[in-house]
């Protein structure tokens, strides 16, 4: 079940993506490489949004 009505994502899938969002801050300061940890987040939002779409049907 979507967190609001205007948002595909879970409350979980919302806390996991944030984070995400703050290993990939930690890396980018550390100087290191960032882009598995985006490419996860990038399939958290796209698995979010396929099942919006999927129940809208």
């Amino acid at each position: 079940m979507p967190a609001t009505n205007h948002d595909p994502h879970t409350w979980r899938e919302i806390a996991h993506t944030v984070a995400i969002g703050a290993r990939i801050q930690r890396r980018k300061a550390r100087g290191k490489s960032t882009k598995a940890l985006e490419k996860r987040a990038e399939e958290i939002r796209l698995k979010a949004e396929a099942r919006e779409a999927g129940r809208r049907k």
